[in-house]
Formats: structure tokens, sequence, C-alpha cells
């Protein structure tokens, strides 16, 4: 067995950045379960042991494809993100036990909860060897607000800003519209990247692609980037960061999305490591003598998204549903171990504050269990037609997804509802995100989703809030959006993260989304390579860095 777990508790906190090197206690094989069957996932890994040594090479995979773009502003998903994440840097950086320490702003003031100034750190070069200046961060934030250069991250948190300023120097202010206490934690993912700002005006609409490319202060730059096949990451040996030096020269980043593929591929070694393992490999390589299958602390999540449309409509129908599916069973099965019963919308450990307020809360939520009894008693107060079927959307191509439908449709069955898969290409699914349009006729869509950020406020009111960006069944209730404004505005952890538990209470009564599972991260390692972050963090902080020598060669 090849199954890395953390032997001892990690707890994701602020004040506890010492987690990120602690993994003194991962073991050769899978810890037991309490009741002595399956996988035992309550103490997951951080980290991987840190390497020993440097590497010229090492070639790794991104399972999701090819990135779009390399440009920070368009990386919105997994392939984008997960290499962006090591070229380019954001005022804070996330930290694999989901601190957040100062990154290109050496310290950030907040005055009060709508105002964030930044002291821009001095000394910091980019790849070119061009000084970072302040009016480089100040071209870099304000591309989220200048609709012609198309940001993605553009709306959410980016429409609550009233101004960026340069204020000295070294200094930027940025002033939001009403208090937001969750905006600095944002500066670590692409709305906080810093790019050249004369590179950016001279590459125009070639930015981004392999011919333009970027121009960054990370530790590595961008070597040949072959389309289709594979992009290389080159150490930045000029890095102002000379504590987080990367330790392998060069880094292949290959796009190999065959699950079969992947899977022989890193059995054999001819690639070092990936993220994202598909479910369809883990028993091949955990299996493998070439290298270790790491689980490791997520911000992931898997749950069915209603419409607003039929009886899934109904909150009533929705709770039942919930009640009768058993969640245990998928993580079991579907997963392969590698996942447990979601327990809340808010992803178990997915916040790097109020630790202990939040597990309390946690705690006081409605068990996994699955209950027959007690969803017939939820149905009850259904005012839905319930002998409409509920068909629930899921990209074809990944058969995973209709597995879990089929479960969730035994539990619908049980109570006297009638749920059905609906398989339409990927290509399509991916409107029901977007479109409005593409939803309608249609119940209910699965997503395999994340937090941004280790912050269960962040991520609520996307799905909660009037106009959220993912309240996609139209719910609004004033009184949860008056506690999303009062968190938002509490400066104090405990405070603000007791009222983020009663959000999340009222949230998992109306359930606008029913949560299935929570998955752990899947990291693969080759015996030759160690110190990838087994964390969820590859998006946003650089983890190839850390990856070097294991001294196992």
């Amino acid at each position: 067995m090849k199954r890395q777990l953390l032997a001892i508790p990690v707890v994701l906190a602020l004040a506890l950045t010492a987690c990120a090197s602690g993994n003194q206690g991962a073991t050769n094989g899978a810890s037991g379960a309490p009741d002595g069957t399956g996988t035992d996932l309550s103490n997951l890994l951080v980290t991987t042991p840190a390497a020993t040594g440097d590497l010229d090479l090492v070639s790794w995979n991104l399972p999701l494809g090819e990135p779009a773009s390399l440009d920070p502003i368009k990386a919105f998903n997994y392939p984008e993100n997960t290499v962006v994440s090591n070229l380019c840097e954001g005022l804070m950086q996330l930290q694999p036990d989901y601190s957040i320490e100062p990154g290109l702003a050496e310290k950030v003031d907040s005055p009060d909860a709508a105002t964030y100034v930044y002291t821009i750190r001095q000394g910091v070069t980019f790849w070119d060897g061009q000084a970072m200046t302040a009016d480089d961060v100040l071209f870099s934030l304000n591309r989220h607000l200048n609709a012609d250069e198309g940001s993605y991250w553009a709306g959410g948190i980016v429409s609550n800003i009233a101004s960026i300023e340069k204020t000295g120097d070294w200094e930027i202010t940025v002033t939001l519209k009403s208090p937001d206490s969750t905006f600095n934690s944002y500066m670590v993912t692409p709305l906080g990247t810093v790019v050249e700002k004369a590179q950016r005006e001279a590459a125009g609409e070639n930015y981004g692609n392999p011919t333009g490319k970027v121009m960054c202060t990370g530790p590595f730059s961008v070597g040949d980037w072959n389309q289709g096949q594979k992009l290389s990451l080159m150490r930045n040996d000029n890095y102002w960061n000379a504590d987080k030096m990367a330790k392998t020269a060069q880094i292949d980043i290959n796009f190999i999305v065959d699950s079969a593929a992947i899977a022989n591929a890193l059995s054999t070694g001819e690639l070092d490591g990936s993220y994202d393992l598909p479910l369809s490999a883990l028993s091949t390589l955990e299996n493998s003598s070439n290298g270790s299958l790491y689980l490791g602390q997520s911000l992931q999540m898997l749950a069915i998204i209603g419409t607003g449309n039929g009886a899934f409509a109904d909150p009533a129908v929705r709770q039942a549903l919930m009640m009768a599916t058993d969640r245990e069973a998928i993580a079991a099965t579907v997963f392969e171990g590698t996942a447990t019963a979601s327990r809340s919308l808010v992803p178990n450990n997915g916040w790097a504050y109020g630790n202990d307020v939040f597990a309390a809360g946690r705690d006081t939520l409605a068990p996994t269990a699955v209950d027959i009894d007690g969803a017939k008693e939820a149905l009850k107060s259904a005012t839905t037609d319930l002998s409409q079927p509920i068909k629930i959307v899921y990209p074809s191509e990944r058969t995973y997804y209709a597995d879990i439908i089929s479960e969730i449709a035994n539990g619908g069955k049980a109570i006297g509802l009638t749920v059905e898969p609906e398989g339409v290409p990927s290509a399509q699914f991916g409107a029901f995100f977007s479109d409005p349009k593409a939803r309608e006729g249609h119940d209910a869509f699965v997503t395999n989703n994340y937090m941004d950020v280790p912050d269960p406020l962040a991520f609520l009111r996307t799905i909660v809030g009037t106009g959220g960006s993912q309240n996609y069944n139209g719910y609004s209730e004033a009184a949860v959006d008056d506690l999303i404004a009062q968190a938002a505005a509490t400066g104090d952890d405990n405070e603000r993260a007791d009222l983020v538990n009663q959000l999340q209470e009222r949230v998992m009564t109306d359930l606008p989304w029913i949560p299935i599972v929570d998955p752990s991260v899947r990291l693969f390692m080759s015996n030759r390579v160690t110190g990838a972050p087994a964390s969820f963090v590859y998006l946003y902080y650089p983890w190839a860095a850390d990856v070097g020598a294991s001294g196992n060669q």
C-alpha cells in the first residue's frame, strides 16, 4: 500500500504556520478507519517529505489538459492556475497550511474592512532583469477593472472595488465600496498577481500565448511551449526570494488526459508526478513500486446544484434527497476511499481562522448517515408535484458522475422520487455554469467545485448571496444577505466565524446545492522526487519550486 497520510492532526489556522513543514508523521500505508474498514481520512497530509537535493529535470502532468493561456487574469481553472502559480506572484501568498503570508507586498494595513494599504516589496525583478515597481502593481490590479482586458475574475469581489490608487512611491491603496474582511485573502489569487506593464503592452493580442507569453517575478520562467505536448518551466536563478529558490532546473509540464495513459506513465516512471489523479488510475498507482500516492488536505467538494426548475426547486425535496443518499458509499466506492461524505457546503477544514468556532459549528450539523425515515418526513413539507422525474445533468465523458447520480437515484427511489442522469458532452456542459439559457429545462447539474481561498464566508456568499457568482437558482433571502454583510464587516476572526456558522446552518436547511463528498487531494510522485505540497494550494502556491530530489534515485 502506498497511500500516504499524516499520523498527527493538522490544524489549519493562521497561527500554526509550522504545519507547512511538519510532515514527519507520514507513513507508508493507509491508516485504517475507526471501525476497521476502509481508509481513515481524518488526518490528511499538508506537505510531503522535503527535498534533499536539486534535480536537472522533472516531468509532471496536467490531467485536465493544456492551459488555454498563461495570462494570470485568464487563469480561472485547474490547467491555467496550476502552471501560472509557479510563474507569477501575488501581493500575498497562500501557504500549504492555508495560512496567508506577505508576497510581493511586504505588508498590508487595513484601518477598516473597506480599506487595504499595501507596502510593495522593493528589490524584486522580473525575469528580464527589470525592477518591479508600484506602477507595475497598479497596472496589474487595474487590469481586472479594465473591460478591454477581459479578466475572468471581473465581477464578484472585483465589483466591490471603488478605487485602486498609488498613494506613495511603494504604496498601493485599495478602497472598497462596502466592507469586506475577505478581500486581502484574494490577493493570493490572480486578483493580486503582478505582471510587467511594459511587456504586457508590447505583447498585445499575443499576450499569454506561446508567442507573447508573460513576464513575471516567480521562481520559474516560461521555456519552450510545444502546443498539445508540453510546456517547460525554467528555474529563475535570479529569483528575489533566496529561501524559496526552485530545487529543479527544469520542469516539463505534460498534457496527458487519458486515464490509462496517465496511470501507465506514472507507474513506469515516464512521468515523475501529477495532481488531480483520475479515479480510475488510483488502483494502479496505489500498487506501483515506482512511487507513492499521497492524500492531502483539500478545499474541494462535489455537489449537485439546483437550477430552480422542476421538483428539485423545492427545498424539502432537496433536503429529503440528501438524507436518503448514501454519501458515505459514494466516498468509499466511486472515490475509492479518497473522499469523505460531505457534512456541509464548506469542505472540512476549509478555513484559516476561527478554527475552534468552525469546528464546533460543524459538529452541530446533521450527520451524513442515510436516514430514510427522516427523509420521508422532510418530504411531507414539499409543495411540488413529486411524480415528475428529477434530471441531473453531467458531462457524459466522465462516467463516474453517472455512478454518483445512480446512487442518488437509489436514495430517491426509497422515498418515492425518480432521479435520472442526463449526460451531455463536456463542451456543452460548461455552459451550465455561465449561460442561464443552457440551464432551462434542466433540474440540476453536478459540480466538482473548490474554494478559491480558505474562508467559508467567501465561498458561501457566492452560492447563497443574492446575485452571487454561483447562485444558479435565484436564491435570495434578506436574512441571509444581512448575515453575509455583517460577517464581511466584522474584523474579529472568532466573531466572524460565529456569524458564518449561523450562515452555514441556514444554508444547510435551504440547500441550494446538495453536498455529496469532500475529495482529498490526490497526488502521485515517483521515488526519485519529493517535496510537492499535498494540500490544495497548487492553484496559487509555487508548488514546483518545492519539488526536488528525494535521495532515492
